[in-house]
């Protein structure tokens, strides 16, 4: 059905076309032998294929633009005919005879261009006359087009100001008049397209509307080009002659088009000068016009002229812009009950981007954007449609990318509470970009108040807001959003230790509402800011500053002691092992014993009752026996406890070759190069010896076992320790008990049970190799490893 209606008017449009140029054929052959008689006859003839109502307006305006071609070579000729002395008065009567009024009118169009070029009567008069004349035709499309043309003919002869058709009798009030009396009567042919045929057609119509409507905002052009319109007569009359069709048509379309072309048409200072009468319009606009995109399309005009024109802003100012905007958007919010919670989301940011643009200084401006937002957000407890949702992370988002200052953002005291309506999902996106925003401009919040604000702000991420368990959210995506509040963490900073050690206490706060799954996350971020500020207060201990300082390192230690704690609910051992281990070194560097040992003992502690993977306990020990040798705080008696621990340990561990590996570790416990007190060559040659014990009954488990030995890793690595203390000078280690460890291992090497190794072979070689070298270097060391034969 659709194809056969396709076909049906492509015919119709070929016999129209075929219709029109035969009789312009005549026309011309008329218009060449001067014959006025007949060319006004075939012109009238070809104008009637303009009568048809059976082609689409997409159709029928390739036919009108043929018989526009036409017309003007007709109207070439109507002038020159009065040169030769035709009187055109006779003229504009003779077209007046044509049979039907449709191709009389655009006969009459066309004599009356020429009429007014002669001048032999005033303009206005000739326009006027048109234009009522018009009125003859109300088919709707046959109406347009036929005004289209009207407006095409007399837009150069309007009598503006400097034109040549301005005289005494006619001003540019009649220019103004004849384009309105127009515009107003082609907007009612249009709107009353939407009202013929049947209901089965609506979509049908409104395309072919949206395909005429340039027809009828031409007019609006026309109005903004005439020179004559300044703010004053806009102001007076042409705006409120445009409003008044605009609301007084009730038509959907035509609302929504025309006030875009008023806003896209006329100058931003008259927008600007007249924003109360073009807002107050807007509430008496139909509900279903989409009323926020022409808003948005005006604010986004306004606050483009105020950017490239600084001597605009006092006027925006003077005419109290944002005021105005605010109250017109409240009322057509209240206006639209049935307005989506979206569309009034979208006005908002509309509104705070003008804002922001045009007073970006006033802060109390964009408060009330956000306030009203919360307002229409309060009948809702959290938000569902993704689009609304989407809107108020630009609303959010807006601030912080024009002020680049989160501080900025927490004065704004309805900031939180449109944060607040946001489903828990959208939050933490929300919290994610204040974050980066914080990252990426490097911005430092040095307050206690300003981080309790932002970690509230933030809080979508910090702890679990409606209930959703952890566990069902993505992993990836949990760590990397975690991973962002521990780099924000870092972030925070005052030079001032008082109200640094306020900040670390806040944060606290927050962090250990986060439960188990975010503690391992934002604890170790924690610890080392307030480890960071230790070391600033080093060698205070608030016996020695008094005890009204508040920031003292024993104060901090205490409260890095509760913030591990909190771990072990996790429950996570290991990490907590290493943040005591780190506590412990730093109360090393403040020089106190009693907070060091403390922190050990934890460890210790922690070592025995919660590690018991045989790896982890491989790891921890080793961490353990590393910063017991960095320590230079303890006594004798809390060094010896601590290190007969750590060596206990060490020869318990699961494996053989890390119980050898942790035991030659132990050594270094006992001879330290920067503590003259603490070298002690004997328990360093007991503990490599208790190493080579554990690793020659390891050797003979593999043979057991396997019935093959295990390489003599172990053996050379043990060697390289031998041969460490023999360097640094302990009395105890001896070129023949190292003599002895080479012959050793060699034998080893040469065992049938012994499984070959390439690394371990190369690392034997390795050290021989060192051995030699020293032996050929010379000097005092040469000397001493001169009896080492290899």
């Amino acid at each position: 059905m659709i194809g056969d209606g396709i076909e049906d008017e492509e015919k119709w449009l070929a016999e129209g076309i075929a219709g029109l140029q035969q009789n312009a054929f005549y026309m011309h052959r008329a218009l060449d032998s001067n014959n006025l008689r007949d060319a006004l006859k075939y012109s009238a003839q070809m104008l009637s294929e303009l009568r048809t109502s059976r082609l689409s307006p997409h159709k029928y305006y390739e036919l009108y633009m043929r018989a526009f071609d036409e017309l003007r070579k007709l109207e070439m000729f109507f002038k020159e005919e009065t040169k030769r002395g035709c009187s055109v008065i006779d003229l504009y009567e003779l077209v007046q005879h044509a049979g039907n009024i449709l191709p009389r009118l655009y006969l009459l169009c066309t004599v009356g261009s020429v009429y007014i070029k002669s001048k032999e009567a005033p303009a206005k008069d000739v326009l006027k006359d048109l234009v009522e004349m018009c009125r003859g035709i109300q088919h709707p499309v046959r109406g347009l087009f036929l005004r289209s043309y009207l407006s095409q003919v007399s837009r150069d002869k309007l009598p503006d100001i400097g034109s040549e058709y301005e005289g005494d009798a006619d001003t540019v009030m009649d220019a103004v008049e004849f384009v309105l009396q127009n515009f107003t009567e082609m907007n009612k042919l249009w709107v009353r397209m939407q009202h013929q045929g049947p209901a089965r057609e609506k979509e049908k119509r409104e395309k072919e509307r949206n395909e005429l409507r340039d027809l009828v905002g031409k007019n609006l052009h026309v109005l903004s080009q005439i020179e004559g319109v300044d703010l004053d007569m806009y102001k007076d009359t042409v705006l409120p002659r445009i409003l008044e069709q605009v609301v007084n048509c009730k038509d959907e379309i035509a609302q929504y088009y025309l006030m875009d072309c008023i806003i896209q048409v006329f100058p931003d200072e008259y927008h600007l000068q007249t924003l109360e009468t073009l807002l107050g319009s807007c509430p008496q606009l139909q509900a279903t016009v989409d009323i926020k995109t022409v808003l948005s399309q005006l604010m986004d005009r306004l606050s483009n002229y105020a950017a490239s024109s600084g001597e605009a802003l006092p006027e925006f100012l003077q005419v109290e812009a944002f005021a105005k905007l605010s109250n017109s958007i409240g009322k057509v919010i209240e206006a639209q009950v049935d307005m989506p919670v979206v569309g009034a989301i979208s006005l908002y940011v509309s509104l705070l981007t003008f804002t922001l643009r045009v007073h970006p200084d006033r802060l109390d401006y964009v408060d009330q954007v956000l306030s009203a937002c919360v307002k229409k957000l309060s009948s809702k407890a959290k938000l569902e449609d993704s689009k609304a949702t989407k809107q108020i992370v630009a609303l959010l988002s807006a601030p912080l990318e024009k002020y680049n200052d989160i501080g900025i953002a927490l004065k704004l005291s309805n900031y939180p509470r449109v944060m607040d309506h946001l489903d828990s999902g959208t939050n933490k996106v929300m919290a994610v970009v204040i974050i980066q925003s914080i990252m990426k401009n490097n911005t430092c919040i040095s307050t206690a108040d300003k981080v309790d604000a932002l970690f509230e702000l933030i809080k979508g991420l910090i702890k679990d807001l409606d209930g959703t368990p952890v566990e069902e959210l993505d992993e990836e995506d949990f760590k990397e959003e975690q991973s962002s509040v521990a780099r924000l963490i870092h972030m925070l900073h005052n030079d001032d230790p008082e109200e640094m050690l306020k900040i670390i206490c806040t944060v606290k706060k927050h962090i250990l509402t986060g439960g188990p799954q975010r503690l391992p996350f934002t604890v170790p971020p924690l610890i080392f800011s307030a480890l960071k500020l230790v070391r600033r207060l080093q060698g205070q201990d608030g016996d020695v500053v008094g005890e009204d300082q508040a920031a003292t390192p024993k104060k901090i230690f205490q409260l890095l002691h509760q913030t591990i704690e909190a771990l072990l609910s996790v429950p996570a051992p290991e990490l907590a092992l290493r943040l005591y281990l780190q506590c412990a070194e730093a109360a090393n560097d403040c020089d106190l014993e009693p907070v060091a040992y403390e922190f050990f003992t934890q460890a210790f502690i922690l070592y025995e009752e919660e590690v018991a993977d045989s790896k982890a306990q491989v790891t921890a020990i080793h961490l353990i026996i590393g910063t017991l040798q960095r320590m230079n705080v303890f006594g004798v008696e809390n060094r010896d406890t601590l290190t007969h621990k750590a060596t206990g340990y060490s020869a318990k561990l699961l494996k053989k070759p890390d119980q050898c590996r942790a035991v030659y570790a132990c050594s270094h416990l006992f001879w330290l190069d920067d503590q003259e007190g603490l070298k002690d060559g004997e328990r360093v040659l007991l503990c490599l010896k208790r190493a080579l014990r554990i690793a020659n009954a390891a050797q003979q488990m593999a043979s057991a076992t396997r019935g093959s030995g295990g390489p003599v890793t172990l053996f050379v690595e043990i060697l390289n320790k031998y041969l460490y203390f023999f360097e640094k000078g302990n009395p105890q280690i001896t070129s023949t008990a190292i003599q002895g460890l080479v012959e050793l291992i060699n034998t080893e090497m040469q065992s049938d049970t012994t499984t070959s190794d390439p690394s371990a072979d190369a690392f034997f070689s390795s050290t021989l190799r060192y051995i030699e070298f020293q032996k050929q270097k010379g000097g005092t060391m040469g000397e001493k490893y001169e009896p080492i034969k290899v």
